[in-house]
């Protein structure tokens, strides 16, 4: 049985598992760009985050006056994916509703992941369909980390646009109303673990669609874009790993205050009956 898939050209190498539809390798030149999933300090790789992102107030919600429970980021990272369609430059995961996920989201839908390979880039995008008539509420995300091996403070994160790097402030995995600054008219961020301890630095009104992670030693660039469908872009690690996450997510944590009701939620999809939403990012792996 077929457990990873690898796509390639003559620049890029790619793996991924069908567990999570999970990128689990990009190689270029023999080089790792992908978090080795160093079970000591970080299993995962690049995990998909659905149903939500990040925390539902405690980790429940309500819809149509039944309770349900959901952790942290959902359960899209340990779901095991049909592969409907695969070629050496694309591939299509699916995920089907079933009785298990009707438990925790009581929606009926599919899920493609699809990664399409071009050159350099690496598209990646998700394709959600409501196969009811009622309308279903959901959040996607990505959450890929990218290896340092020097450490995160070799690189600096690069910013398309002069933006103000307001963050959003968590207490308990929940977002506040208030944010905190770390940067005023910035093209160029270099990493500091000092940011992330004991969070992560999400960002809601970033106007660059392109974010890139460079070395500032060897001038290698890593380029995430995005577009106007994303609710917030995110940089997370921990002090001392050997990886930094650029994650575009089309979703949010829920504010301290919410109501539990998932169809009040902030940032959520609201996806009428057997439409389809899509969503989707590229990476673009770039020499110095």
């Amino acid at each position: 049985m077929i457990e990873q898939v690898v796509l390639s050209n003559s620049i890029l190498n790619v793996t991924i598992s069908k567990i999570g539809a999970e990128l689990m390798s990009v190689k270029k030149d023999n080089e790792e760009y992908i978090w080795i999933g160093d079970p000591e300090t970080w299993k995962m790789h690049a995990p998909l985050l659905f149903p939500i992102v990040g925390m539902v107030k405690d980790n429940k919600y309500v819809y149509n006056g039944t309770e349900y429970n959901l952790q942290y980021h959902g359960y899209g990272r340990f779901l095991h994916f049909e592969i409907e369609s695969l070629n050496a430059k694309q591939v299509v995961f699916l995920h089907r509703f079933d009785a298990e996920t009707l438990k925790v989201f009581p929606f009926k839908y599919e899920l493609r992941v699809i990664y399409t390979l071009d050159g350099i880039s690496l598209r990646v995008e998700y394709r959600i369909k409501n196969l009811d008539s009622r309308e279903m509420y959901f959040s996607i995300g990505a959450h890929e980390g990218y290896y340092c091996p020097e450490g995160i403070e070799a690189y600096s994160v690069i910013f398309e646009k002069p933006e103000s790097l307001d963050c959003s402030l968590l207490t308990g995995g929940l977002l506040e109303y208030r944010t905190e600054n770390i940067g005023m008219n910035i093209i160029e961020f270099p990493l500091k673990y000092e940011y992330f301890k004991n969070k992560a630095l999400i960002f809601l009104n970033l106007r660059s669609k392109e974010i890139s992670l460079r070395n500032r030693n060897t001038g290698k660039r890593i380029k995430v874009k995005i577009d106007d469908k994303h609710t917030a872009f995110t940089l997370w690690t921990s002090p001392e790993r050997k990886y930094i996450c650029l994650e575009p997510w089309c979703g949010l944590p829920d504010f301290i205050d919410s109501d539990y009701n998932i169809e009040n939620k902030k940032g959520i999809i609201t996806l009428a009956g057997h439409a389809e939403a899509v969503r989707s990012h590229e990476i673009v792996f770039e020499s110095n």
